[in-house]
């Protein structure tokens, strides 16, 4: 990854979360950006979310697909880019595998 899309990649993490946060409702839920992947010529990003608790993940996936046209004008307000990508969603459910394979050791370590 060029220095470019590391910078672009922080920025797009930290301004998701100030405008997520600020704009957006999630009733009950907590939504955090953990990723942020651009294509080679910056025209999509993938933008992983982890959600707390982990049962409001598809109705924060639609509240998000629901707001991303919303969520990509505000970005490019904050963001100078030549051409605002597209932006696509996914969950993202590497803290609840975490959580599952530390269930599994805390309990082979009490046997």
């Amino acid at each position: 990854m060029n220095y470019r899309s590391e910078r672009l990649t922080k920025v797009f993490e930290e301004e998701l979360s100030r405008i997520i946060e600020r704009e957006l409702e999630f009733p009950g839920a907590i939504v955090t950006i953990t990723s942020v992947q651009f294509s080679d010529k910056l025209e999509h990003a993938n933008i992983g979310f982890s959600v707390f608790p982990s049962e409001k993940a598809e109705e924060s996936l639609e509240t998000l697909n629901e707001n991303k046209f919303e969520l990509r004008r505000t970005l490019a307000k904050k963001v100078t880019m030549k051409t605002m990508p597209q932006i696509d969603f996914k969950i993202d459910h590497g803290s609840e595998n975490a959580a599952v394979v530390e269930k599994l050791l805390i309990d082979d370590n009490n046997k």
